[in-house]
């Protein structure tokens, strides 16, 4: 990929800095600096990749580029939790406005490792180019899937119960750029309860939702007042216009899980795991759509979440 004057420079000066900054991965035998990188990952890979751009994801004068580099890791994470999937390595790749190209990537670095170390994923490789747009960020992950294979959307049955982790709504209140991960709560669901279909909330319950039912070919019905409400969708709502369950329903980037779990499954699972609620919001049904109660009814609601313009 050719680099813009200047960066050249920059980025070799970058590479060594970035070499000594993550050096020591013994799952990857051949990292920063080459190519590509080599991976021995033992049964397969799961690869996910997201970009961030200036102006639409983040404003980077309010939240600075720390902030982006562990938002940027943290959605790639969400991915790989969503998918009951161990973090293997991470690549990251930068369009830096020239200006402040060099200031910029240290920052964003420090802030891909501070989830990377906490999680013990590795740092393997990417790339840098130097332009005179915004700043644009993205990044490739790569996992390993578990024994009994990944989660999926399309694994969703009529009678599962529709569970989510955590509380909803207001995450452009800080939360989009401060969440963890589920990857803990993953792995203990995954091997400890059977879990039939999930997906991570990234662009709202109500579109994430449908994802699941669209690719499982079924409906779903959920109790609107069962849905765990933030205080941050308390707080926004006062001048939002909208109230804190519109919030919890439509908001994007609350990045918890959403799980399908069998009717035995959810009858012992527990109200919360290392402090992370988990909350029944109603079950996966044959009538195809998204219901939820009214009366002694059920009304079709639509499918809403977070569009980025």
């Amino acid at each position: 990929m050719t680099i813009l004057n200047g960066g050249e420079k920059m980025e070799q000066s970058f590479i060594a800095w970035l070499q000594q900054r993550v050096a020591g991965m013994p799952s990857v035998p051949l990292g920063i600096g080459d190519d590509a990188a080599i991976l021995f990952p033992s049964k397969g890979s799961v690869v996910t990749t997201d970009s961030l751009c200036e102006g639409t994801h983040f404003l980077l004068e309010e939240c600075g580029p720390r902030k982006v580099g562990r938002k940027l890791a943290g959605v790639n994470l969400s991915d790989l939790a969503a998918m009951a999937a161990d973090p293997v390595a991470l690549f990251l790749s930068l369009c830096l406005p020239r200006k402040s190209a060099g200031s910029l990537a240290t920052e964003i670095v420090e802030g891909v490792l501070e989830l990377a170390s906490k999680y013990s994923v590795p740092l393997a490789g990417g790339d840098t180019n130097v332009w005179d747009g915004p700043l644009v960020v993205h990044m490739t992950a790569i996992g390993e899937p578990p024994t009994q294979g990944c989660w999926k959307r399309s694994g969703a049955k009529v009678g599962d119960a529709i569970v989510v982790s955590g509380k909803l709504g207001g995450s452009l209140l800080g939360k989009h750029l401060d969440f963890e991960p589920r990857l803990h709560l993953a792995k203990r669901l995954r091997d400890e309860f059977e879990i039939h279909a999930a997906t991570d909330i990234s662009d709202g319950l109500g579109i994430d939702l449908q994802h699941v039912v669209s690719e499982s070919r079924c409906g779903a019905r959920i109790d609107m007042e069962r849905i765990p409400i933030s205080e941050a969708a308390h707080e926004i709502s006062r001048s939002s216009g909208k109230t804190a369950l519109e919030h919890a329903f439509s908001d994007g980037e609350d990045f918890e899980l959403l799980v399908a779990v069998p009717p035995k499954e959810a009858a012992r699972l527990p109200k919360e795991i290392d402090g992370i609620p988990l909350t029944i919001l109603g079950e996966f049904v044959s009538r195809t759509g998204l219901w939820c109660r009214e009366g002694t009814g059920w009304k079709q609601v639509p499918p809403k979440g977070y569009v980025h313009r």
